[in-house]
């Protein structure tokens, strides 16, 4: 099971983790034959492109080399060449951010389009901060090798279009919810907000917070040898 600290915690670890010799050239040659908008191989590299935020996001330690390459903010994707070796080591993704409370929003749904290798440990994921990074809410679409939410079970539910098993945990700076699909996924939609609103109001975890990132990416623990995680497409929207 991976040690798991979020976004807030990747945010400390600007500060706070070492600096990796990531090889400036490498991977790019993995982006499309069209030349990319933006492309980075520094270990947070990051820009903004038609409202989303792209950061590249090595954040754990012991990792190796990461590139990310985009088009769009929409569509984007790594080339990620991890040791294999345990703990998660980055979060390359795409964030939309919010700003509403759950009870005022009118709506809140993502939709994915992914190409994702066949090695490799790694999982697809929605990542869901309230402003204050007290809650976490984790969407894992699909997951691949030696990886595993925080928490204990809390079983199986069916909400926003897909049957999940629930793990509840903290990992001392914020709680934890995972929501792990019950089979891997490529493609689809996701309505969030009836997530949210069982959390709390079914559950009673959290209160009415406002949610601010909603993040879309590839959480990897390894990839050794070089693999290639591309989203093809990736929105987020709300009302």
């Amino acid at each position: 099971m991976a040690t798991r600290t979020r976004t807030l915690g990747r945010i400390a670890k600007v500060l706070l983790a070492p600096t990796l010799a990531l090889g400036a050239t490498v991977g790019l040659a993995a982006a499309p034959a069209s030349a990319a908008v933006w492309s980075s191989c520094e270990q947070y590299g990051n820009t903004s492109l038609n409202g989303y935020t792209l950061y590249n996001n090595i954040w754990g330690s012991g990792a190796g080399s990461q590139c990310f390459w985009a088009n769009s903010g929409t569509n984007w994707g790594v080339w990620a060449n991890h040791p294999n070796t345990g703990g998660i080591k980055s979060y390359p993704n795409s964030k939309k951010v919010v700003n509403k409370t759950i009870t005022s929003l009118g709506s809140l749904t993502g939709s994915y389009n992914v190409t994702v290798p066949s090695s490799g440990s790694y999982n697809t994921s929605y990542d869901i901060w309230d402003t204050d990074y007290d809650y976490e809410v984790m969407l894992w679409v699909n997951k691949t090798g030696a990886v595993g939410p925080l928490g204990t079970s809390q079983g199986t539910v069916t909400l926003g279009g897909h049957t999940w098993t629930v793990y509840k945990g903290n990992n001392t700076a914020n709680d934890v919810f995972s929501f792990v699909r019950t089979s891997n996924s490529t493609s689809g939609t996701v309505n969030i907000l009836p997530i949210l609103k069982w959390i709390k109001d079914t559950k009673g975890w959290f209160g009415n917070e406002t949610i601010g990132d909603v993040q879309f990416g590839f959480e990897i623990t390894s990839s050794s040898g070089g693999l290639d995680f591309q989203t093809n497409s990736a929105t987020v929207s709300s009302s």
